[in-house]
């Protein structure tokens, strides 16, 4: 009897010390990416927001013309706006454009461990359709 109660406690502790193990092991990441234009040009535009089809939580703006009716599409990006709020409306947005011709976008990302392992870093350029967003107003509850 008295083997039986020292065997039922040695297993207890070596569970309690297995899972204080893997509780020590376990790590958590934390990836933060900004998206910044740089150097654009200042700008109006109408347009139309929609969900990126490529996934995630981005947002386009669509059904953009310019002056000689040619049509664009710019990748939206703004730490204060709620995109998803405004998904299928046609909107106006005071802004700054990157593009071929104007500026260039800055995308940071940072990723932080906590646990084993490092700490990352990295940034990159790109010369992409980015519509940087100061402003926007709903103009029409639906879009073409």
């Amino acid at each position: 009897m008295v083997s039986m109660v020292k065997l039922t406690t040695l297993t207890c502790c070596l569970a309690v010390a297995g899972a204080v193990t893997l509780g020590a092991q376990s790590t958590t990441t934390t990836t933060k990416t900004k998206i910044e234009v740089k150097d654009g040009k200042d700008m109006t535009v109408t347009g139309c927001v929609e969900a990126d089809p490529s996934g995630g939580s981005r947002y386009v703006l669509t059904h953009v013309t310019d002056k000689s009716g040619a049509l664009h599409r710019y990748n939206l990006v703004s730490d204060s706006e709620d995109f998803s709020m405004v998904i299928g409306h046609r909107v106006q947005i005071e802004g700054k454009v990157a593009d071929r011709e104007h500026g260039k976008v800055e995308i940071t990302s940072e990723t932080k461990i906590d646990g084993p392992g490092k700490d990352t870093h990295s940034t990159a350029e790109r010369s992409a359709p980015y519509l940087g967003v100061k402003h926007m107003k709903t103009i029409a509850a639906s879009c073409p």
